[in-house]
């Protein structure tokens, strides 16, 4: 009895020492918010007061994030920021503004962001066995969708059995068989009208193995004796974002983790349950699903807003987003030709549309001068600056 007690003891320690937890570095203290006041301006050209006043909100912001320095993103700094006058003179738009910037701040965004989430394949196979559930590889984006969702900043298409990696080794890097054609992840986002597409791929998953005990004497031989029961297993994800319009890589980040006990997660869990949260595995896994979700939605709640032309017909322009986007009527946004030359394209400001209908799905509005609308085409991008 007594050396069972013992031994007890011992695996207690053993679980105490190995147990493992996700990496992260302590809250830095937070700075005093810094205040600028800068003047932006722009030439009024053929009476385009609202281009005008869009250009020198533009100028404003590239001088407050010229003060601000690096810390500072253009995203953060237009979302502290407020204009506090406006005026024209000489037929130029002059606009002041205010920034208020302190860091870890995030903005609220007036419209939400669409974003599409696909597959995150794993590196290695054989790594989740057949007798555990199967639905990390969805499940690990769909519950990231639905944490974004949650903000209030973003709407989610989850397009989770679709993979953009034919090499998963290889991620973030996209193998493009047909160069001459656009990128995997422009054709998805074109599909669903979306600004960004979240990717990822499941690193590392691996389970030590029980082959090999490390160390000699007394303590090798508690933990032989417990393997069956107790193992480590390793646990890396990479979680990447795509801009929708062009394909570039926007983010990408890897979350690690050293999970110890019964790692297993028997089948038909689902990634999100609480069953799977209760597991160590799930446990560690949905820790990292919020951690990468939040630096997802604190990275790109600041983005300006993007979408696509769908139609012109007269004066009328329609385009793909409307009230479940949060526009509202009398909101003007910005509109560009897009152009392709030689496989690469280049977007032309073109003028500035002004909201006169909102639908659920779209939006119908008027260009401020009548002659622009002669430029506009469908797929051209429309911006909220």
């Amino acid at each position: 009895m007594k050396s069972m007690v013992q031994i007890f003891v011992l695996m207690s320690l053993l679980l105490v020492q190995g147990c493992g937890i996700i990496s992260t570095s302590e809250s830095p203290v937070e700075s005093a918010p810094r205040a600028f006041t800068v003047e932006g301006q722009a030439s009024i050209n053929k009476g385009a007061k609202l281009l005008a006043r869009k250009q020198a909100f533009r100028s404003a912001i590239r001088k407050v994030s010229a003060k601000a320095g690096s810390q500072f993103s253009s995203e953060a700094i237009l979302g502290s920021t407020k204009v506090v006058d406006e005026w024209v003179t000489d037929n130029v738009y002059h606009l002041q503004v205010l920034a208020v910037l302190s860091e870890g701040q995030v903005c609220n965004s007036p419209y939400r962001k669409k974003i599409i989430a696909t597959g995150f394949p794993g590196v290695v196979s054989g790594q989740i066995s057949a007798n555990e559930t199967q639905d990390i590889y969805s499940g690990i984006p769909r519950e990231m969708m639905n944490i974004l969702m949650e903000t209030g900043h973003f709407m989610g298409t989850n397009k989770t059995h679709t993979i953009l990696y034919s090499r998963p080794d290889m991620a973030p890097e996209i193998i493009d068989e047909m160069g001459y054609q656009d990128s995997i992840v422009v054709q998805i986002a074109q599909e669903q009208g979306a600004q960004f597409v979240l990717s990822g791929v499941i690193r590392d998953f691996e389970v030590e193995s029980t082959e090999y005990v490390r160390g000699s004497g007394f303590f090798s031989q508690v933990k032989s004796m417990m393997r069956d029961f107790v193992a480590r297993r390793g646990l890396a994800i990479d979680v990447y974002v795509h801009d929708g319009l062009t394909g570039a890589l926007l983010f990408q980040h890897r979350y690690t983790d050293t999970i110890i006990g019964d790692v297993w997660i028997p089948t038909g869990y689902t990634v999100g349950s609480e069953r799977f949260k209760a597991t160590p595995s799930g446990h560690a896994i949905s820790e990292i699903i919020q951690l990468a979700s939040q630096d997802v939605a604190h990275l790109f709640t600041c983005y300006p807003f993007s979408t696509t032309v769908l139609k012109v017909e007269n004066k009328k322009v329609y385009i793909a987003a409307g009230a479940q986007d949060k526009l509202r009527k009398g909101d003007s946004l910005v509109v560009y030709a897009v152009k392709s030359h030689a496989n690469m394209q280049s977007n032309e400001i073109v003028g500035v549309l002004h909201i006169e209908d909102v639908q659920a799905g779209f939006s119908v509005g008027e260009m401020e001068l009548t002659s622009d609308i002669r430029k506009i085409k469908a797929g051209d991008l429309v911006k909220s600056w």
